[in-house]
């Protein structure tokens, strides 16, 4: 079950004879959600082509009603226009590792068991043991602290460092622990937790894929569709709730500079003022629900 399904609903209002984007497939729950809830279609995204071969007997499911393509949410616009389509009624985004990721040791995103440094969401392209067996210190310090808001950064990049060639999983999360020392028991989480996040975010652009999907939606969208995105940590939902703050916010009005403190168009208003969260029974279900936080907006009449 997809994080707080109701609330995104909720949120995208499906009905008969609309159009959907699932950016982030996944495992379909979303589309699935949204299929179920209206007679609707849904274009399905996601660069993990594990995801795509998934998501197939789910298409053949709803036959003509969805359609599942490989490729980044960054580019859904042109991913729409390949499908057919030029414009859509609602996006969402479910921000991060899935859950199928998270639980393949082979892919390399958690330290809970032992696997391969990969870390790549398309499985393609520079893996997370290429960037801590080739980046210099200073560089690993800089992607740890300002990605994983790690206090400890410097500390652990010295350590990769001095301990490289590193290839798998387990090892890179002991020599984290070792290297942070006592301060590590008082940790509320594994020590590791941080840098791995830095280590996933940079090797998958991710910060860089959001601002960039986040335009194109605002490009697709038609007047009074909808965007649902729920992020999992604060460096996500900061960007998201940076972008519908702008975006939903008036010019301000000056003889002088009359776009001076707004330079964007009023091209979305909010569906709530507070971004939603997971309810306490979701939580009890499904702990990693719990640091969800999911904001929403409708598209206005003005162009992007």
């Amino acid at each position: 079950m997809p994080v707080m399904l109701a609330e995104v609903l909720e949120a995208l209002e499906p009905r008969d004879g609309a159009h959907y984007i699932d950016g982030t497939f996944g495992g379909g729950g979303y589309a699935r959600g949204l299929l179920q809830a209206a007679a609707c279609s849904v274009l399905g995204i996601d660069r993990d082509p594990d995801a795509i071969a998934r998501g197939q007997d789910l298409a053949a499911r709803y036959s003509g009603r969805l359609t599942v393509v490989h490729g980044r949410y960054a580019e859904m616009d042109s991913l729409l226009a390949e499908s057919g389509e030029t414009q859509t009624d609602g996006v969402v985004l479910d921000l991060g590792v899935s859950s199928f990721q998270f639980d393949m040791p082979e892919r390399g995103f958690s330290f809970r068991e032992d696997g391969p440094l990969d870390m790549r969401m398309s499985k393609s392209g520079p893996s997370a043991a290429d960037l801590v067996n080739s980046a210099d210190e200073k560089t690993l310090a800089e992607i740890i602290r300002r990605l994983g808001e790690e206090r400890h950064a410097r500390r652990i990049a010295r350590a990769i460092v001095a301990a490289r060639p590193l290839t798998r999983t387990r090892e890179l999360a002991e020599l984290i622990a070792k290297a942070v020392g006592p301060a590590a028991a008082r940790q509320p989480i594994h020590p590791a937790t941080r840098t791995f996040q830095a280590l996933r975010i940079y090797v998958n652009d991710e910060l860089g894929e959001l601002e960039r999907g986040l335009s194109a939606a605002e490009r697709i969208l038609k007047t009074g569709g909808r965007l649902a995105v729920v992020a999992f940590h604060s460096l996500e939902d900061r960007i998201v709730k940076r972008f519908l703050a702008e975006r939903s916010k008036a010019p301000a009005s000056s003889r002088h500079a009359p776009e001076a403190h707004n330079p964007h168009k009023q091209t979305f208003r909010l569906v709530w003022s507070r971004p939603r969260m997971p309810s306490p029974d979701e939580i009890a279900k499904n702990p990693r629900a719990r640091s969800a936080r999911l904001r929403a907006a409708e598209r206005t009449a003005l162009a992007a």
